[in-house]
């Protein structure tokens, strides 16, 4: 028992050499850091440009065609969830030749079926922007036959 309290105490290192240490490798972390970016840097290619605005659609682009907009009568009607919001668009079509009549209302019909389902968490953001555009598109496309190039929306109001 006297050897227990009379024998030294082991102390850890210095605070200084502590000090030192964590110094020492900060300024290493920030040479590696510095050195990887460096190398990453000299290897980034170029960006390349963008391209012209006319090659945008390389299908109508390489052929020539002329595209035209067919206009739809506006949508109006509430949400799948909340039930209380409604919604109202203004769209167009895209399409190389005008659509009859009948298909524009056809086409317009399932549209405003799709944006009766719709919630209002899907079309939340600019992803939610997005993916709407593409299930519009990819729906006035199937009903027209594929007619439809795009759809433009003109406007978009939720309330």
């Amino acid at each position: 028992m006297a050897d227990a309290a009379t024998a030294p105490v082991q102390k850890g290192p210095s605070i200084v050499v502590q000090i030192a240490m964590l110094a020492g490798l900060t300024v290493a972390a920030l040479g590696m850091g510095w050195g990887a970016g460096a190398y990453l840097k000299s290897q980034q290619a170029a960006a390349p440009k963008p391209a012209p605005a006319a090659a945008a659609d390389p299908v109508a682009a390489g052929s020539g065609l002329r595209l035209v907009t067919q206009d739809l009568p506006p949508i109006t009607t509430n949400m799948a969830a909340p039930t209380e919001t409604w919604v109202r668009m203004d769209l167009s079509l895209l399409l190389e030749a005008p659509l009859s009549t009948e298909l524009a209302s056809a086409v317009h019909q399932d549209l405003l079926a799709f944006m009766r389902s719709v919630r209002m968490h899907q079309v939340e953001g600019p992803s939610g922007f997005r993916h709407l555009k593409a299930d519009l598109r990819e729906r006035a496309s199937m009903r027209s036959g594929g007619k439809v190039r795009d759809v433009l929306i003109r406007t978009l109001v939720y309330e």
